[in-house]
C-alpha cells in the first residue's frame, strides 16, 4: 500500500477507540515551529524536572487523527519510565510525504529547547499513515533516529528504494494484526523478509485476532516497543550535535 490509499483509511478507524485511551494528568504543551519546508505544530510531553536527559519518542499518528488523541495512549507510559513525547500535527495530504523527514528532525531539534533530550535516544514510533511515514524518517533519517517501531502499516513494492538511503542499518520493529483489512499480514511479512535481507535488525511482531485499530491493543504494544527501543542508541559519532 502506498501514501496515497493509507491516507485515504480515513477518521472512522480510530473514532470508535478515543474512550480506550488513557487520559494522564499532566498535560501536553502545544508549540509551532517555522522549518524551511513548511510552518508544524506539535505537541510536547515533558512532565519531568529537567535534571537529565531523557529518552524521547517523535509518535506520528494515522490519517485523520490528532496529536492530543495519539499522546493520550503513550502519556502514562512515559510518565512512568521518564520518557519525553513528541506528536507532530500530521497533515492528510500525499504532498506532505516529500518533506515529512524534514519536518520531523526539525520538530524533535525545536523539542530540545523546551525539554532535556538524550539526543543519543530518540526514537520513531509510527501507526498506519504515521507508520508510512515513519519508513521515511527512519531510511531518511537513520543517523538521527535510535529506532523505529512501525504499527499497522508496510512498505509498498515501488518504494522499496528508499532502503538504499539509509546511513545506517536503523533497527526496526513492526507490528500487525492477523486481521488488518488494510495491511495484509502477508505484505507486513514481506516488508520484514526485505529489510532482513538488506541488513536492518527486524523486531516482527504478529497480533493475533487483531485489525487496523493499534488503540485497542495500544498497552501492549506501546510497552513492547519500549522494550525493543531501550536496547538501542546511536553510536556516539552520529549524535547529532547540540
Amino acid at each position: 500500500m502506498n501514501l496515497k490509499a493509507a491516507v485515504a483509511i480515513g477518521v472512522g478507524l480510530w473514532l470508535g477507540s478515543m474512550a480506550s485511551a488513557q487520559t494522564a494528568a499532566p498535560r501536553a504543551v502545544s508549540h509551532s515551529v517555522s522549518c524551511p519546508a513548511a510552518k508544524s505544530r506539535y505537541l510536547l510531553f515533558a512532565p519531568f524536572k529537567p535534571q537529565f536527559s531523557s529518552p524521547a519518542i517523535l509518535l506520528l499518528h494515522g490519517a485523520g487523527d490528532t496529536p492530543e488523541n495519539f499522546v493520550e495512549t503513550w502519556s502514562a507510559f512515559a510518565i512512568q519510565h521518564a520518557i519525553v513525547l513528541i506528536v507532530p500535527e500530521l497533515p492528510r495530504k500525499e504532498s506532505f510525504e516529500a518533506i515529512a523527514p524534514a519536518i520531523f528532525r526539525c520538530v524533535a531539534d525545536d523539542a530540545k529547547k523546551f525539554a532535556s533530550i538524550d539526543a543519543s535516544r530518540i526514537y520513531l514510533f509510527g501507526y498506519s499513515m504515521g507508520g508510512y511515514l515513519g519508513f521515511d524518517g527512519a531510511m531518511l533519517d537513520s543517523d538521527y533516529f535510535a529506532a523505529a517501531a512501525i504499527t499497522s502499516s508496510d512498505l509498498a513494492d515501488d518504494y522499496l528504494g528508499i532502503l538504499q538511503k539509509a546511513q545506517r542499518k536503523i533497527p526496526i520493529a513492526i507490528y500487525i494484526g492477523d486481521h488488518d483489512p488494510w495491511f495484509p499480514i502477508e505484505h507486513a511479512r514481506k516488508t520484514r523478509d526485505r529489510l532482513q535481507a538488506a541488513g536492518f535488525p527486524v523486531h516482527f511482531v504478529e497480533i493475533k485476532n487483531h485489525d487496523h485499530n493499534y488503540y485497542r491493543k495500544a498497552d501492549s504494544i506501546n510497552s513492547d516497543a519500549w522494550t525493543f527501543f531501550h536496547q538501542y542508541s546511536l553510536p556516539q559519532s552520529t549524535v547529532p550535535a547540540p
